[in-house]
């Protein structure tokens, strides 16, 4: 362990030192709509169990660490919701159906979040089983509908012949900021800021209009992260993932325009309640893995996951946003990026990570979901990385068995053992008896109804001042910005 901190204090404190100017910005500002100063957590009850993973991973060498990748600069990420928010959260949240976990002294989402300067950087209409008519409630017994293997690497492979094609054509400039009627800002971030607009061709659809400014990237080196961004959102196709609706750019700015989600974050109406039962987080979770069983098919991992990033559709059901840390991988990457407490082990030692990844940070989402904080949290990251790596994690009581049992499997610092990343895939943890009535093509075609319903008719986003857009009258960077 006093080698994993020297290792680990070693390259914090070097890119620290390295990037004193940025350490309060955050270089992938937008998760969900919007960054500000998060609230208080509640700390785990004294009275929980604790499992610890016997693997520890050797720490890579510093040659080896350095030719890979490099450790870059600290980013604080404010999340958190204004009081307006919170009492819309408040508002739209059962209060009676779960009670917030016992709370002694505060705990604060670290405020810090690390991004890359390498290089490396729509609701599908698609029916799996029209033919049947599904309606099994979560948690309740009932006859799944089965679905063969075979049946649904056919629907993968199509989805992703679809996704290459896309891909190897993107969408040009398909809008101006001339055909947006725009309403106001629901989020701000260092790059620029999101405003909620409609377009005048559409039938008064909302749109989240992303605005990124260049020369912002450009200093942030964040070219590649954003380039990356448009390219895989214009080529996804999934229910659970926002759609990129318009792209376009002018002399000084990138946009993106994004399916509006007007339900909020999650991270806002997860404090409002407390914590989810467990038939709300195998609810979210079972949308979760079939987001991550689509996008890995296509050879993308997210590497962003957390509660900030899951928008609530008007119909209850999640939209994942923010694919600024998105990438196709093929075999491994290096690249330091994520949020401190969602941050896999071979991360944070640098080993080469791959979708591995991925299923680590739904161990934490669900924990996060059940419990109403995160299984690894301290006030520094530092402290954060060496509880990850020791694989210790303390359960609450009242998770069940099947529960614990799962989030064991998930929060597995050993990578031969994880579920998601062994043989079988993602078939461990759809397979896994926690999720055994769970009807994972009903919960795709979302003829499940939700266990909550947001309030749309009032805003789940804060409100911002105003800022007008100066253009510039002449193009910024445009070698940079050429396939956007």
């Amino acid at each position: 362990m006093k080698k994993i901190r020297k290792y680990l204090n070693q390259s914090v404190s070097t890119n620290s030192n390295n990037n004193k100017q940025n350490s309060t910005l955050s270089t992938n500002p937008m998760g969900g709509y919007s960054t500000s100063p998060e609230s208080p957590r509640s700390p785990p009850p004294l009275n929980s169990t604790t499992s610890t993973n016997s693997y520890q991973p050797a720490v890579s060498s510093a040659n080896e660490s350095s030719s890979n990748r490099s450790y870059l600069r600290l980013n604080k990420s404010l999340f958190s919701s204004t009081s307006a928010s919170n009492q819309s959260a408040q508002r739209s949240s059962p209060k009676s159906s779960v009670s917030s976990p016992t709370s002694a002294d505060p705990v604060k989402r670290s405020f810090f979040r690390f991004n890359s300067t390498s290089s490396n950087s729509g609701n599908s209409s698609t029916n799996l089983n029209s033919s049947s008519s599904t309606n099994l409630i979560m948690g309740q017994t009932g006859s799944n509908v089965k679905r063969s293997q075979s049946d649904i690497q056919t629907f993968l492979d199509k989805e992703k012949e679809k996704f290459i094609e896309k891909i190897e054509s993107p969408i040009k400039q398909n809008a101006r900021l001339e055909d947006f009627d725009l309403i106001r800002t629901i989020g701000t971030g260092s790059f620029g800021r999101v405003l909620l607009v409609t377009h005048h061709d559409s039938t008064n659809e909302k749109i989240a209009l992303k605005i990124l400014d260049k020369q912002v990237v450009v200093k942030m080196k964040q070219v590649d992260h954003t380039l990356a961004e448009k390219k895989i959102l214009q080529a996804l196709s999934c229910p659970f993932i926002v759609k990129l609706l318009y792209t376009f750019k002018d002399n000084s700015y990138l946009y993106l325009g994004l399916e509006y989600a007007p339900g909020g974050e999650m991270f806002t109406h997860l404090r409002a309640f407390g914590r989810y039962t467990e038939d709300m987080t195998r609810f979210y979770a079972a949308q979760i893995v079939l987001a991550f069983e689509y996008l890995h098919h296509l050879g993308v991992i997210y590497r962003d996951l957390k509660p900030e990033n899951l928008l609530f559709s008007a119909d209850g059901y999640l939209k994942m946003t923010d694919f600024g840390f998105a990438k196709r991988v093929k075999d491994r990457t290096w690249t330091l990026c994520g949020t401190p407490e969602y941050l896999a082990p071979e991360i944070i030692l640098s080993r080469g990570y791959n979708k591995g990844v991925d299923y680590w940070a739904l161990g934490v989402l669900m924990y996060e979901m059940s419990a109403g904080y995160p299984p690894f949290f301290a006030d520094q990251p530092i402290q954060i990385y060496e509880k990850i790596v020791s694989g210790r994690v303390r359960f609450p009581n009242h998770f069940t068995v099947d529960l614990k049992d799962l989030l064991k499997n998930l929060l597995q610092v050993d990578l031969t053992r994880r579920y998601g990343n062994l043989k079988p895939g993602v078939r461990d943890i759809k397979e896994h008896r926690w999720f055994k009535d769970t009807d994972f093509i009903a919960i795709y075609e979302k003829s499940i109804p939700a266990p909550f319903l947001p309030r749309t008719d009032r805003e789940n986003y804060e409100i911002y001042e105003e800022q007008p857009l100066t253009v510039s009258s002449t193009e910024r960077y445009p070698r940079e910005f050429v396939d956007f």
